[in-house]
């Protein structure tokens, strides 16, 4: 029997990007956000992912991100960054840059925009990997690259040691859990659950750790889910997910007829952490809106709710 090793585990939260009023990255209440999540006793963070508005970004700006968060980190835990691209040669350079500026390991989806197939899939994780020598975790974001990582195509290359795990945002538990199976015999494949309302039931399930946009509001609600869950007091781990559940409506506080889903993920996440004191403001990038007063008044409500406030 094969005693499993995963190389990352834990609470791994992809951190937001915290902008002046004016759209510019605000340092000061980026270095305090790195600051909370560690002083938390989060296992690693994820940078420039969904939740860090990677897309929306800059390539200046996020190199300053990657630069603030590796430098403020400064080595207590790994640091994976978000190489989100849409072709395999712009994922490499930024993989170059990931390198360059300190991060410990890499995230990259599918190729997307561009019609690809599964083996074109394939040579692209298998291209980025040679590229740069970095450990590569897959980024399974079928709702956003509109390409499903298939069971098969995750075992392959991690047997291959193309892959040294995947961030799981797919929301296909069914395809996680046989992934999960297919490899529950490599020593240090790692599965990273991104289903942040059901986590408790995902690692019962197998996962080694969760990559939680929520993580940024209560970092320390996860890292007591994750140890509750470890030593095995699964009714603790019930808890402590039910209210984190609970929690999560701040992403419903938006108006949805003028927010799309990151406008009130993101900006959810960003309203609660403006609200805590954490950052300064709440603005999100173009052409996503911040929250307003009516809906700010509505995260407050779960942030007192949970007992954050």
């Amino acid at each position: 029997m094969t005693t499993r090793t995963p190389r990352y585990t834990g609470v791994v939260p992809p951190l937001v990007t915290p902008l002046t009023d004016d759209g510019a990255l605000d340092v000061p209440s980026l270095e305090r956000l790195v600051a909370a999540q560690l002083e938390a006793g989060v296992s690693g963070l994820f940078a420039l992912g969904s939740s860090g508005e990677t897309i929306y970004l800059t390539d200046e700006v996020r190199d300053q991100v990657l630069e603030v968060i590796v430098r403020t980190v400064a080595g207590q835990v790994p640091v994976m960054a978000g190489c989100i691209e849409p072709s395999t040669d712009r994922v490499v350079v930024r993989a170059r840059r990931a390198l360059a500026l300190g991060a410990d390991a890499l995230v990259a989806t599918a190729p997307f925009y561009a019609l690809v197939s599964d083996s074109e899939i394939d040579r692209h994780f298998r291209l980025v990997r040679g590229a740069v020598d970095l450990p590569l975790l897959a980024y399974d974001l079928p709702v956003c690259v509109h390409t499903k990582l298939s069971p098969a195509m995750v075992t392959t290359l991690a047997q291959d040691g193309v892959i040294d795990g995947v961030k799981d945002s797919s929301g296909n538990d069914v395809e996680a859990r046989q992934t999960m199976l297919a490899l529950e015999q490599h020593p240090t494949y790692t599965h990273l659950t991104g289903h942040e309302v059901v986590v408790d039931a995902m690692l019962l399930a197998g996962c080694d750790g969760v990559v939680p946009g929520l993580g940024n509001v209560d970092p320390d609600g996860y890292v007591r889910l994750y140890t509750a869950a470890r030593e095995g007091r699964w009714a603790d781990a019930k808890a402590e997910q039910d209210r984190l559940a609970r929690l999560f409506r701040i992403v419903a506080a938006a108006d949805r007829s003028t927010a799309g889903g990151n406008a009130a993920g993101v900006g959810g996440f960003k309203t609660a952490l403006a609200l805590l004191g954490v950052i300064r403001s709440n603005q999100v990038s173009p052409p996503l809106r911040r929250l307003d007063e009516d809906e700010r008044k509505r995260v407050a409500v779960e942030l007192e709710q949970a007992g954050l406030r």
